[in-house]
């Protein structure tokens, strides 16, 4: 460090050895001197004998290493002072790189917070997390307390499993108020095998998680016991009530640990035991599990562990046998528990980080041209320089402190763009959440930790090169005398001006590709937004109940809601009502692999055909507008009737072909009464909008032992104006029975394409973007070249030329770089969109039209900022061209 404490007190040292220098000399005067000699020819002798003193002083400052940094901070310097000559340049460049880094680093923020951000626990990288599906279907993480135990007790690979669930609980105490908080049931190993340590208290025990213990304990989150408790230690041993079950309070557990899903905290774990202990009606969630792997054991050795124990546990006899087609999973778990959140999110932003990437590389070249042309006005600057004696090295460090700087203050600003973007884009994505198997809790933390920062020092580092590079090659290749002959003239080596049109030509093709991008997903999207769902989307009312703690009896929930159907038809406004268990687009089906039909030949039981099941209210396809094609819909008297059921027109193509389905039967596994199918209506999607319509059951929810409590009505007005009065009305009526969501079939729907709406308002603001920068560079370019060609254009106007000859010189000039860069951009353009369908099905691979699209908005763009240079090319008088130097 003391070199460090040198280095900003130099100024004092170098004074020192100054003094110190001419006090030797003094010495050796006086010495002179005292021989005899006079003091005029010792000073004259003593110099000979010294030297020169300010050589003396450099070689001795030299010897303490500061000159580089010296000659740096002087560069830097320089730098600054030229920058603050020419403001609005320097605005421009940092503008154009804080657009290009804060881009790149608000998507990379969402993609920490959702891939690579790990949890707060010991050696994170070890955990994996076990995971089963459905053919065809979406990973799931749900595990029955039989198959946990099984697993944790029989496996060869894991140091450690434990057992996790989400929970909203109830909770009361003495000196709180009645509260929701989100928490979980963990098994008693789970903070050890975390290897956590308790802030305060203790963490749950293998004792704690015992039937035959004492008393129900529980831990609170650290930032729970600061933003709820106020850091309260008596905390300790209090006892509180969460879900009318006393639990006491043992311990908090350690700052940053919020539970196992990155988007969604938890507040407050319970042993498992109190789970089977005190059950509730429809039942908690269900368990995750989470291994540590053993030393020396790899991820595909445990993978094939654990599946042989998994396909164990669903052999055995069980009471679902369609649980046997299920397919064992295995993830890494460093970054959390999986999520549908990750699922869908996870390639949109990965394109979109392509998107941005491409966006870069535009910001870059552009601040390479405008820099390459600043560098061309001060060439003989450079060439002086170089004939004083300065190093190419030295010249180098001096052109890149320019970009350094611009790149340092582009970067600064970036990251204030991308915390707000990077917020801006996770309500964005959250505003859809509550579909597609999203719980209402999710959250996003997009504060920028270290890995953002690193990527942004690393993009910077880039953009100094990246947009250095030319200029410092230009000097490199600098000749003294050529570049001061050229000094006086307005003539460029033909080299340097096809460097310069080369920048722009790279901007166009990567310009041509993000605009061919921007199109693509716009047509993908309207695609999407035009399908046939098999039903009606507009004026659709969804009001989704709570009847899990209405303590209300089965026997009088169907009473009930029949009476809630009919109050909701009186209301002014809405044309029909009905019940269903899922609504369309949902991301909830049944799913189910124990249908059998009848004259259709059984499969094997690990080959059942997938079937959804959706239990519906009379009325149901009038209100949907899914069409009848034959037989009839449910009645109010099937409710006292035999069982009736009703299927979709995939499912009876497949099962009976031509023939008619209507009075065939079916039936479900370890159910012995069988349905008659008693209609057929027209194809509807359920789970996914990009998915072909699926084998559909159709059930009367009047028939089932526990009623649909998913509302649908159908409306003759805007249904977000009749909410309110619904609402209040079912809340008069179902006091018990809380209103949990109430949203349109419209927004559901645009919920289910959140991930492509998010691609293509992104590309299309990108795409836009980089239009701009093309059109700055273009422009830039076109006015260097024609301040330099003004002695040019006064010859051929003094000869006969016209204005319109040299506007068509100068906008052809553009429309043959424009020309270039589609000649370059336009198979890149093909090329990316053939990689993109790899990652997003359906996309429209063989139309050209995006690319056609993108080419010609890029001519437009070109002749936009070709305009204004050519109109001042226009505008020249040959007098004064012919006298302009």
């Amino acid at each position: 460090m003391n070199w460090l404490k040198q280095l900003f007190s130099r100024r004092r040292l170098y004074n020192d050895l100054s003094d110190e220098i001419r006090d030797h000399l003094d010495e050796k005067i006086e010495e002179l001197v005292s021989t005899g000699l006079p003091r005029k020819e010792a000073t004259a002798a003593a110099r000979r004998q010294f030297g020169n003193i300010t050589l003396v002083e450099q070689d001795s400052r030299e010897v303490w290493q500061w000159t580089t940094i010296e000659s740096l901070f002087a560069d830097l310097r320089f730098a600054v002072r030229t920058l603050r000559k020419t403001p609005a340049f320097t605005a421009t460049a940092i503008l154009t790189l804080a657009l290009g880094i804060g881009a790149n680093t608000a998507i990379f923020t969402l993609i920490d917070a959702l891939m690579l951000r790990t949890l707060p626990v010991r050696d994170p990288g070890q955990l994996v997390e076990l995971l089963h599906r459905f053919p065809g279907e979406p990973e799931l993480s749900g595990f029955s307390q039989q198959s946990y135990q099984l697993m944790r007790d029989h496996n060869h690979v894991f140091s450690g499993l434990i057992a996790t669930t989400h929970e909203a609980f109830e909770l009361r105490g003495s000196g709180f108020e009645p509260r929701t908080v989100e928490g979980g049931f963990v098994d008693g190993n789970y903070f050890e095998v975390l290897g956590l340590q308790p802030a305060l208290g203790r963490l749950i025990s293998p004792e704690d998680d015992r039937a035959d213990h004492p008393e129900a304990v529980a831990v609170v989150s650290w930032s729970y016991w600061k933003n709820a408790l106020n850091l309260d230690s008596s905390i300790i041993g209090k006892q509180i009530s969460l879900e009318d079950v006393p639990v006491t309070v043992v311990g908090v557990a350690p700052r940053g640990f919020v539970g196992l899903s990155r988007e969604s905290s938890q507040d407050i774990w319970l042993p498992l035991a109190v789970a089977q202990l005190h059950p509730r009606p429809g039942g908690w969630g269900s368990i995750a599990l989470v291994g540590r792997l053993k030393p020396g054991v790899s991820f595909a050795e445990a993978r094939a562990d654990m599946a042989v124990l998994f396909f164990s546990t669903v052999e055995t006899p069980n009471p679902n046998p369609f649980l046997r087609n299920m397919k064992f999973e295995m993830e890494p778990a460093s970054a959390g528990l999986s999520s549908p959140l990750r699922q869908q999110f996870t390639t949109p932003l990965l394109v979109l980080m392509s998107v941005v990437s491409v966006l870069l590389l535009i910001a870059c070249t552009n601040i390479a041209s405008l820099l390459l042309t600043r560098g061309a006005a001060a060439q003989h600057e450079m060439a002086l320089r170089v004939a004083l004696g300065a190093g190419q090295l030295r010249l180098v460090r001096l052109v890149l402190a320019e970009p350094l700087l611009i790149s340092a203050a582009g970067s600064l600003l970036a990251l204030v763009l991308a915390y707000f973007g990077a917020g801006a884009l996770a309500r964005i994505i959250l505003s859809r959440q509550g579909t597609r198997g999203m719980p209402p809790q999710f959250e996003i933390q997009v504060n920028p930790d270290l890995h953002v920062l690193l990527f942004t020092a690393a993009v910077a580092l880039l953009t100094v090169l990246l947009s250095g590079l030319s200029p410092a090659l230009r000097v490199l290749s600098t000749l003294p005398a050529s570049a001061l002959r050229q000094a006086g003239s307005a003539g460029e080596s033909r080299l340097r001006r096809l460097f310069g049109k080369g920048l722009v030509v790279t901007q166009v093709a990567l310009s041509v590709v993000l605009f061919s991008a921007a199109a693509l997903f716009i047509g993908y999207l309207s695609n999407l937004e035009h399908l046939n769902l098999g039903f009606r989307r507009d004026h659709l009312l969804l009001v989704s109940l709570d009847s899990s703690k209405s303590g209300y009896q089965e026997d009088q929930l169907p009473r009930l809601y029949q009476e809630l159907l009919g109050r909701l038809e009186a209301i002014p406004g809405v044309r029909s009502a009905t019940l269903s268990s899922m609504t369309p687009i949902s991301g909830r089906a049944r799913v189910c692999y124990c249908v059998s039909v009848e004259g259709r030949e059984e499969k094997p039981e690990n080959h059942r055909d997938m079937v959804f099941i959706n239990s519906v209210a009379p009325n149901y396809f009038e209100t949907y507008g899914t069409p009848l094609l034959s037989g009839r819909e449910f009645t109010q008297q099937d409710q006292n009737g035999p069982r009736a059921a009703m299927i979709n027109q995939t499912m009876a193509s497949y099962y009976f072909g031509d023939r008619s389905p209507v009075g065939k039967r079916l039936s479900f596994d370890l159910d012995d009464k069988p349905y008659e199918i008693v209609g057929v209506v027209g194809d509807a999607k359920y789970n996914d909008i990009r998915e072909a319509p699926p084998h559909t059951i159709y059930l009367d929810t009047f028939q089932e032992s526990r009623v649909s409590s998913q509302i649908t009505l159908r409306t003759s007005l805007d249904p977000d104006a009749l909410a309110p009065e619904v609402r209040s009305l079912t809340a008069s009526l179902l006091k018990s029975i809380p209103v949990a969501k109430i949203t349109t079939m419209n927004d559901q729907v645009d919920a289910s394409i959140a991930p492509e709406r998010l691609i293509v308002m992104l590309s299309g603001w990108f795409g836009a973007l980089g239009a701009l920068l093309v059109a700055i560079g273009l422009y830039g370019l076109l006015s260097y070249a024609v301040a330099r060609r003004v002695n040019e254009i006064g010859v051929r106007m003094a000869l006969g030329a016209t204005r319109s000859d040299v506007s068509r010189m100068v906008l052809g000039e553009a429309l043959r770089m424009v020309s270039g860069g589609l000649l370059i951009g336009t198979p890149v353009a093909f090329w990316a969109k053939t990689l993109a369908t790899h990652l997003i099905h359906d996309l429209p691979s063989r139309s050209a039209t995006p690319i056609a699209l993108g080419a010609a908005a890029m001519i437009a763009v070109a002749l936009m900022a070709a305009y204004l240079p050519a109109r001042r090319a226009s505008r020249v008088e040959p007098t004064v061209a012919l006298r302009y130097e």
